[in-house]
Parts: C-alpha cells; structure tokens; sequence
C-alpha cells in the first residue's frame, strides 16, 4: 500500500463520522445531545469491525461494533427477511449489543452503485428519557425491566419507509415524546449522511482500492498496538479498586485486574471482579471492552486510526454473570456510566506498576449522573439528565485539570442558559470546589458544586460514586477529595445518597458536589 494514500484513507474515513456528528449536534432537541455532545458516530465493514470513529464518547464507541453485528446477526436468520437499501435498525438492548436503555443505537446498511453490502453507518445517543419507573430511565433498579423501554435489533426504517409501528410504540412509552422524535430524526439524518459519503468514496475510487485500505489500516492500528505491547515489556501487572455500592446493599464492589503482557500480545483479566449486582451498577462485556480499548488507545500516538485492528493482540477474560459481564436480566444502568469509569481506573492502576513515569493519579472516577423529571409550569412534561464534571488526576507532565469530564464521557458541560431555559429549575451556584484535589508534587484537579433550585415538584434520581472513597493519588500522591451529594430544603442541608431517588419541592435545591482527582508524586512537604 502507498502510505501517503493510506494516510489519505485514514482521514477519508474518519471524516464521514465527524461530519455525521456534525449534522447530528445541529439537528438534535435535547440539551443532553446538542449541548453536552452525548452521542457517538463511526462507520462499520460489511462484517460489523469498526472503520472509523470520530472523537466522540469513548464507552460507546468500543461497544457500537456489538450492536452492528446485532443488527446483522437478527437479518441473517433463515427466513428472515434479509437487510436492504434504505433500512435503519433501532436497538437499544444491552444484552444485543447496547450498552443500557437511554442509549439507542441506529444502524444503516451501506450499498454503493454496484449494488452488493459494503458496510455500515451507525449513530449512538444517549436520549434523556425511554420510559421505565422513574424520569430518565435510570432508576435504582434490580430488573431490566424496571429500567425503560427494551428495543432488540428491530427495522424502524424499511427500504426507505418509515416503519410507523415501531416509531410510535417508541414514543408511546416515553415521557418526552416530541424531545425524542426530534433526536430519532436527528440520527435518521446523521445515518444518511454517512450511508451517503461511505457510498460515494465506494463509488469514486473503486470497491476493491477502498476496501484494501480498510484492511490495510486495520493491519497498520494492530501492528502499532502489538509494538506498544512488546515496548511496555512482559511482566504481570494487577490492581483492584472499588464502587462505593450497588445502590441496593452497603456492600463495596470490587473491580480486579490482572494485565498480562507477553511478546506483542496482551491478557487482561477480569478474575476476581464482584459477582453480578442486585443494584444497577452492572456492566455487560461491551461495556468492559470498550474501557480497555480506551486505555490501550491512551497509550498509543494521537495519530494511530481508531478502528477495528486495536483489540486484535488484546484477550480480555470477563467472569460470566460478574460486574463487568452481567447476565439478563440484571440492571444495567450505571454499569455503562460508573462500572465503566472504575474499570478505567484499576487498568490504570494497574499499568501504574509498567509505566510509573506515564501514568496519571485516578480522575473523579464517576460520571455523577443526575436525572430529574416533572411537569413545567406550562403542562409540558421534562426529563433533565446530565453527567457533572469533576478534578483530572495529577500526573508526570502536570497538574490535573479542574472541572472536567474525563476518561469514559468525554462530553461538555451543559451551559447555565442552556439548562435554565430548557428546563423549570434556576442553577443558584455553579463553581469549583477549592481544595478537593489531592495533594502531590502535581496535585488533582478540584470538582465542582452544582445546586439546581426547583421551581416545581419534581423526581430525581442519582447514579454517583466516589463518596466513600477518594480517587487515589501515585507516586506518593494523595487522594482527592470524595463528592457529595445534598438536599438542600428551606435552609437545612440533609445529605442523599451516591445512588437513589428523591423527591423534589419547589424551592428545594439539589446540590451535586464532586470529587477532586488524586495527586501525582511525593510533595517533600
């Protein structure tokens, strides 16, 4: 392969799913996809391996490729009718490919002029609400069930026709829905534009040159992956860390590790890990997949192609019906938002014993997941959901940043306009928390406060963690500070919960309170 025109591929590709995020991010109704980005786009060969992503959010994009090959799994069946020009399929089921319900996954088939299946486009948004028993879908639950509206790989577009049975069985079991038809739309049209661009290079170079470069990119991310390996050198490396709780018991949730690296290819494995929950903090495999993959990603050069060749020297080992590989019908809401982070952190921990000069302290570890929903003094029904950022861990080239959302979200802060013109509630503090990063000769970042004032009654529920336990510190760093969270009601401070429900008054004021990152190296003080 000519490597200036594989350099030119690489690019080709990875713009088709910038710019379907593009078009997404404008057409969207939601504050949670238009102004915080949560929603992920990338482009897929015909056998479901990813192409390309955009930089999007990293605990969708190592878990689309399952969905896709849902989707052409459920339309590869004797007798089914098999996938056609023009057809999207909607699936948002976590044990088919998704990661947990408010994430829904559209995918649509690629067919060029010449006729045949080349690959796929695939958009993923995180919708605020998709029914279940409490606003925005994700309750402290102990069944799937319980958590919303359950979408196996089903046509919600059929040869170009929507599918108006599907589409309204959707909207018949949210509690927003002209917000959620107005962001279906949204990643209807982001499809068609990666069907439409994907199609187009096909046609204008050729299916057999574009089709070479898929592969030959795919060679090239495997080889720079298998030389990081063999850089980092053989040795075993473990670490363990902990969620604060399932939501259901008192009782810490174990996340261990074992990294195995032998030659230029890797082990990671999962033994050990805390059986499967009662609570909602359940991960399936593709949840955990996609943290390691993000990790490894860590280590590699910016410039290395995302894409389907970067797992390929990676065995991950997962327990059945554990944490990090649940079993239906087991909860799964915080699994995708606060498993995910932990799994991140104890890999991190773990390479911290390979690579001490490169690694950072732990960041806030959590994604602080606040979700309320009620009625706004018009009659107009809202779902609010929104993940708060917190302190970056310090680490060998600096301090770590303050307010940021780190590692598995990737996503914006949602502006005060934004929200209070959304939504029936006043920010009345938004700031950072001084002081919560932990101390190191490079200290963590500092969280942030965030107290949302209710103008009506209103149910909100929590996914947190990092209450108990402060993000840890390396090198002789010390801990960041833990996050809280508090109810604030005519005066009075009563603290709630890391996970549960609440209800709100008008005038009561939720205070979100976040963890600091660790502090990286020994202070001499």
């Amino acid at each position: 392969m000519d490597p200036i025109r594989l350099e030119i591929f690489k690019h080709l590709f990875s713009a088709i799913p910038e710019e379907m995020g593009a078009l997404l991010r404008r057409a969207s109704y939601s504050p949670n996809i238009k102004e915080r980005l949560d929603f992920s786009c990338a482009i897929f060969d015909a056998a479901g391996d990813m192409i390309a992503q955009a930089a999007h959010i990293p605990v969708h994009l190592g878990a689309m490729p399952l969905s896709v090959k849902a989707a052409i799994g459920r339309f590869s069946r004797a007798g089914e009718d098999p996938i056609r020009p023009g057809d999207v399929v909607i699936l948002n089921d976590p044990y088919q490919g998704g990661s947990h319900l408010p994430d829904i996954t559209l995918v649509s088939p690629v067919f060029p002029d010449d006729g045949d299946l080349f690959g796929f486009a695939a958009s993923r948004a995180h919708h605020a609400d998709v029914g279940g028993m409490t606003p925005g879908s994700m309750p402290i639950a102990r069944h799937l069930v319980q958590e919303g509206l359950i979408l196996p790989p089903v046509r919600l577009v059929s040869a170009g026709e929507l599918n108006r049975d599907v589409w309204d069985l959707v909207l018949a079991n949210v509690r927003t829905p002209a917000e959620r038809a107005g962001d279906l739309r949204a990643q209807l049209a982001a499809n068609g534009r990666g069907v439409a661009r994907l199609g187009g290079m096909v046609s204008k170079y050729g299916r057999a040159e574009v089709a070479g470069y898929v592969q030959a990119l795919y060679d090239y991310t495997e080889r720079l992956t298998r030389a990081l390996i063999r850089d980092i050198g053989e040795g075993e490396f473990a670490f363990e860390d902990f969620l604060d709780d399932d939501g259901v018991g008192d009782e810490p949730v174990r996340i261990r590790v074992r990294v195995r690296l032998q030659g230029n290819s890797a082990e990671v494995d999962f033994s050990g890990s805390s059986g499967q929950q009662r609570g909602s903090v359940n991960a399936v495999r593709s949840i955990t997949l996609s943290a390691v993959a993000y990790v490894f990603r860590l280590l590699l050069a910016e410039d290395v192609p995302n894409n389907a060749g970067a797992l390929r020297p990676i065995e991950v080992i997962t327990p059945a019906r554990s944490v990090v590989d649940a079993a239906w019908p087991a909860p799964v809401a915080g699994g995708n938002v606060e498993t995910s982070q932990r799994i991140v952190d104890a890999l991190l921990g773990a390479f911290a014993e390979a690579l001490p000069d490169r690694i950072p302290a732990a960041s806030q570890g959590t994604m602080n997941n606040t979700l309320i929903g009620g009625t706004a003094p018009d009659g107009r029904p809202f779902t609010y959901y929104e993940t708060i950022a917190g302190g970056m861990g310090g680490g060998p080239d600096g301090p770590g940043v303050s307010g940021r959302h780190v590692h598995m979200t990737n996503t914006l802060n949602t502006p005060v306009e934004a929200l209070e013109f959304a939504y029936p509630f006043r920010v009345e503090r938004y700031e950072l928390r001084p002081g919560t990063g932990g101390a190191g000769r490079h200290p963590g970042g500092d969280g942030v406060r965030r107290d949302l004032r209710m103008r009506v009654e209103a149910e909100a529920s929590l996914i947190t963690d990092r209450r108990r336990r402060g993000p840890y510190g390396l090198q002789g760093g010390e801990a960041g500070a833990v996050g809280e969270n508090v109810l604030i009601r005519a005066g009075v401070e009563s603290p709630l919960p890391a996970k549960g429900q609440v209800d709100l008054r008008p005038e009561d004021i939720l205070s979100i309170r976040t963890p600091g990152g660790g502090g990286w190296g020994y202070n001499g003080g």
